[in-house]
């Protein structure tokens, strides 16, 4: 028998989780005392709602049988065996990968970056020197553009595909088992590079390939059917490949488009990145407590619906870093990331607007890519180039005037006194400053001119949807090809991606 028992209990007693099983084992039946197998903590959040904060806990009480294990790593060794093609090797490719060993498949991994601790010498190269490498940076190499930017597992994406397949291997590779049980679970930047190693090790032992530096240059098709694909300038034969590129491989979509393969233009999002002082944060959201050992760095979620189209909060980092993800040379991309444990003295988050394809006229797929780009270079000359950034005091920007000076950020790059309206197109910039007058009104404190808005917050999906069908997941005129997670349209974080990922191995089989 399995028993669910829901508590709410406060910050003291969720610290000492013990002393709570010791409670529940004592309102136990003194048969089911004697056999008792395991309390097991299943599922925790905080409910920061009332001025007493409390810790929602889900227990599992086993009673008279096993607590199951973690699902287990597959086993096959699969070197002799049928070949699927990955282009990618960030979490859908990773789990592709996985997947495919599982299903006795060898998975045979191309991926344009390096190994994840390889990338760490390019990154400070953007950072020391404002020099981007163009196939390695925060978005490109082992690990994708998560590894480096925060590791979130959040995810909506439930009914999507086998979510705990993916937390669970995570764990199994080095993950804190706590990701199985936090409403918003996270590894951490400072911890993800260890367990990615794990994963490349374990698909290398079975049997599989992984080949870094090594760019898809081209693809080959007859009779809409995939022939093979060009990587560093060789052909290779394929036979299916899943295409797992992620959202910033904008070469990819000018390859698919030469080869006549349809897209078509996506929505995506665009704004800034706003950064305040955590203990800020922690007073709006914890009624003026502060995190410490008994309530972790707080963080927020924001919406409004502003003229027929949402302003919203995305990638929220407490305790985090704002760091520089541009791709190439000649634009500045921002994104966040926190340690594992959230300890810096800042928080920040992307804010948002959405953008349509019908914002724009004509039926070209690369329209909201292109302005995405747009926006991008704009920023680049607006700060000064560099990869430094243009940024603005949060009230200064509602009201339309430049900063006379800019707080503290923890952006490494620096950053540039600008008018970001003069950077964005009206339709965006009226948004931001309506979406960020309602975010003032439910939160107090949160509108202050000691908040900085660094741009652009421009990489938030991709711009580019890459069609296929729904139950076969291969485009829907190129058999063979699969296109996956985000770099197609289908996914939107970590956890989403490594599910689309183990989706189309088994939709190919």
């Amino acid at each position: 028998m399995i028993k669910e028992i829901r508590l709410s209990v406060s910050p003291e007693q969720n610290a000492d989780l013990d002393q709570v099983k010791k409670q529940i084992f004592n309102k136990l039946s003194a048969r089911e005392k004697e056999d008792l197998v395991e309390i097991k903590l299943m599922k925790r959040s905080i409910d920061a709602r009332s001025r007493s904060i409390k810790f929602n806990l889900v227990f599992q009480v086993f009673i008279g049988e096993p607590v199951p294990e973690l699902l287990a790593l597959p086993e096959n060794n699969v070197s002799s065996s049928n070949e699927v093609h990955i282009v990618g090797f960030g979490p859908a490719g990773m789990f592709a990968a996985l997947q495919c060993i599982e299903l006795g498949l060898k998975p045979v991994i191309f991926e344009r970056g390096k190994k994840v601790r390889d990338r760490r010498r390019d990154l400070v190269a953007i950072i020391r020197d404002g020099e981007v490498d163009a196939d390695s940076n925060y978005c490109f190499g082992e690990g994708g553009a998560g590894t480096y930017s925060d590791g979130k597992l959040y995810t909506r994406s439930k009914k999507r595909g086998d979510v705990n397949k993916v937390m669970e291997w995570l764990v199994r590779f080095g993950a804190d088992e706590k990701i199985l049980v936090d409403a918003h679970p996270h590894i951490g930047t400072n911890k993800l590079p260890k367990i990615i190693e794990n994963i490349r090790a374990f698909i290398l032992e079975k049997g599989g390939e992984i080949h870094f530096e090594s760019k898809m240059t081209d693809l080959f098709i007859e009779d809409k059917r995939l022939m093979g694909i060009e990587v560093n300038g060789k052909q290779i034969k394929v036979g299916k490949l899943i295409l797992a590129t992620g959202h910033s491989a904008r070469d990819i979509f000018e390859i698919l488009a030469k080869r006549n393969v349809p897209l078509e233009a996506k929505s995506f999002a665009l704004g800034v990145r706003i950064e305040h002082a955590q203990n800020l944060i922690d007073q709006i959201q914890y009624k003026g407590k502060l995190s410490g050992e008994l309530l972790p760095p707080a963080s927020y979620s924001l919406v409004s619906q502003v003229e027929g189209r949402g302003v919203f909060s995305f990638c929220m980092c407490p305790g985090g870093i704002i760091a520089p993800c541009a791709t190439e040379n000649g634009e500045v991309v921002t994104n966040g990331w926190s340690p594992s444990k959230r300890n810096n003295p800042y928080s920040n988050s992307g804010i948002v607007v959405q953008i349509f394809p019908e914002d724009f006229e004509g039926n070209n797929p690369f329209r909201c890519l292109d302005f995405q780009k747009e926006i991008e270079r704009k920023c680049f000359d607006f700060g000064g180039k560099d990869q430094k950034v243009p940024a603005q005091r949060m009230i200064d920007f509602i009201e339309n005037k430049k900063s006379k000076d800019l707080p503290e950020c923890s952006y490494s790059r620096g950053v540039v006194s600008a008018n970001l309206n003069e950077i964005f197109p009206d339709f965006v910039a009226k948004r931001l400053r309506k979406g960020l007058k309602d975010f003032g009104k439910k939160k107090t404190g949160y509108l202050t001119n000691e908040a900085i808005l660094v741009a652009p917050e421009s990489r938030t999906s991709s711009p580019v949807k890459i069609p296929r069908d729904r139950e076969t997941f291969m485009h829907p005129e190129v058999e063979g090809l699969f296109p996956c997670a985000e770099g197609a349209g289908y996914a939107g974080g970590i956890v989403s991606a490594a599910v689309d990922g183990i989706n189309c191995v088994n939709a190919g089989r």
